[in-house]
This record gives structure tokens, sequence and C-alpha cells, in this order.
């Protein structure tokens, strides 16, 4: 474990030599995790991108459960990356590919996003649908930006580090 830049203490997952198969076994777990939780949100909230039980004939039903999951995503990113890489900088190397790439990754979805502006379209609702193009993006910016904010605010003190477990270094 070595100090690269001025935080981190392990190299990206992806960077460093040796065997891969720990990297990848946790963001297919992870995200099947991510997937998982993205279905829930999907059934408790039936205006996003289930297409049997939303899509009307005729006019299509903004996806509103998309644009929350995905704006969330954002937000509990920009937690993670200060969580991680500015206030336990000695978390396990596979704590951000599981949380990330997997979880995060599984969750947050763009597929969605752009099948789900297609629909509109077709359902000759351009306005909804450049709508929904710019509040999600803007939802997300926004999500990150305070996620990264509010973990800063919490988490991180001037002049202090922590170990996993949140002592101060």
């Amino acid at each position: 474990m070595h100090l690269i830049g001025d935080t981190h203490l392990h190299r990206h997952p992806d960077h460093t030599p040796g065997a891969q198969l720990p990297v990848v076994l946790v963001v297919a777990a992870g995200g099947a995790v991510g997937a998982l939780l993205r279905y829930g949100a999907a059934r408790l909230w039936r205006n996003g991108s289930d297409a049997h039980a939303v899509w009307r004939v005729g006019e299509a039903a903004f996806p509103w459960t998309t644009l929350a999951v995905n704006a969330v995503g954002c937000f509990l990113m920009g937690v993670l990356t200060v969580a991680l890489k500015e206030r336990f900088t000695r978390a396990p190397r596979l704590l951000n590919p599981f949380l990330g790439t997997g979880v995060l990754g599984g969750f947050t979805t763009f597929s969605s996003y752009t099948d789900d502006t297609r629909r509109l379209l077709e359902n000759d609702q351009a306005g909804a649908a450049l709508g929904y193009l710019v509040l999600t993006v803007a939802a997300a910016l926004a999500g990150v930006v305070l996620g990264v904010a509010l973990a800063r605010a919490v988490l991180t003190r001037p002049g202090r580090t922590a170990n996993v477990t949140g002592r101060a270094a």
C-alpha cells in the first residue's frame, strides 16, 4: 500500500499487476445487488421503465423512477468517492469496485434513460422527451456535486485522515 498523489493509498484495482479475477468477481456481485435494487425501485414505483405496467397506449408515462434512480445513484457515487478516496483511505482495495462499478453501476441505468426517451419520442411527446433528457443530466450532476459536498462536510476535517475503522490516523 502506498500513497499516490495526495489521498489514494491503493492504485485502482484495474491498474495493478496480477490477477484481476477478484476485481471481476466483486464487480459482478455488486452489479447483481445494484440491478436487484433498481428492479425493486421499478416494482415499488411503477412509473419507471417497467414497460408492461407503465407505457399506456397513446401517451407515455413520464419515467420518474428512472430519473430518481439515476439521481440517487449519482449522489451516492459522490458520497462514495469522498468516503473512500479522502476519508477511509485504508479501506479494502476491492470495496470501491464492488460499491462503485458494481452496486452503483448496476443500480443506475443509461440504457433505460435512452429507451425511455425513445418511447416518449415515439409517442409524439418531444417536449417531455427533451425535458427528461435535460432534467436527468441536471439531476445527475446535482446529485454527484451534492454527494461530494455533503460527504466532505460530514466525513472530512482539514489535516485529518482515517483508516477503515474511522479512527484518526
